[in-house]
């Protein structure tokens, strides 16, 4: 599953109940749980794969349905993701939306190489760097209508064929190489790709987004004591959204963080 925030996943408590109008969950198949629990769930219809074609024919859909809700932010998260909308939305109150703005955070420390398909016999060195989808990214309204000629329809599909890279990288290579605008980093956004114990708990508000996953077994998560145990919360989230909104009415209260 993935997440297109016009500006939360759809935990069955958490960040997405809190915008729930502004949010659309995409599925690979129909999920009549999903949607007893939360609005807006959209079938993609793509495969279920983690293949470049799959995740490709994903964010095809998610792009056209942005244009089409006449939004002016299009915010991409996985389902690994939870998202602070109060620093989301404070963050891009600072950039006008009719302006070509595209941000996030790279996975790698030096441009992607790629080689761009221009004919059936002719190929073509391209670098650029992107904004991984696994830590969330959000693109303009300006900027993803200037996007339209390589990603609307089934032209995301090509595109990406065009450079064999999958969607998020696809992105980059748009805005980059093709259109020529930067991707402005921010350190706000993060995925599992990173060492999240290394994220106090003291700048913990300060996040957009915050990942978790396993690598060799161990568990990648934000570091911290919460409202709820290591099995009750194993991504954290749960304890997170406590700490951030205390209010909630499912967080326990007078909770030592």
């Amino acid at each position: 599953k993935s997440v297109e925030a016009g500006l939360p996943l759809p935990l069955p408590q958490g960040w997405a109940q809190s915008s729930r109008p502004m949010t659309f969950i995409f599925t690979d198949g129909e999920d009549e749980e999903l949607k007893k629990r939360t609005a807006n769930v959209i079938n993609t219809n793509c495969s279920a794969a983690h293949s470049r074609q799959a995740l490709s024919c994903k964010m095809a859909v998610e792009y056209d349905k942005f244009i089409e809700s006449g939004r002016k932010w299009f915010c991409h998260v996985d389902d690994d993701n939870y998202v602070n909308v109060r620093t989301l939305v404070k963050l891009l109150s600072g950039y006008p939306h009719t302006q070509d703005i595209y941000i996030g955070k790279p996975s790698l420390d030096r441009p992607i190489q790629a080689t761009e398909r221009i004919s059936e016999n002719k190929m073509h060195p391209v670098h650029f760097w992107f904004a991984t989808g696994g830590a969330g990214f959000c693109i303009s309204r300006g900027l993803a209508l200037k996007m339209s000629p390589w990603a609307s329809g089934g032209h995301f599909m090509s595109t990406a064929e065009k450079i064999r890279l999958p969607d998020d990288c696809t992105i980059g290579y748009i805005i980059e190489s093709v259109l020529g605008v930067k991707l402005i980093r921010s350190n706000l956004f993060h995925s599992h790709l990173e060492n999240l114990h290394q994220v106090p708990k003291t700048e913990i508000h300060k996040q957009v987004t915050l990942s978790y996953g396993m690598f060799e077994n161990k568990r990648n998560s934000i570091h911290m004591k919460g409202a709820f145990s290591i099995d009750e919360d194993p991504s954290r989230f749960r304890s997170i959204h406590c700490l951030l909104y205390p209010d909630t009415p499912w967080c326990p209260q007078n909770v030592a963080y």
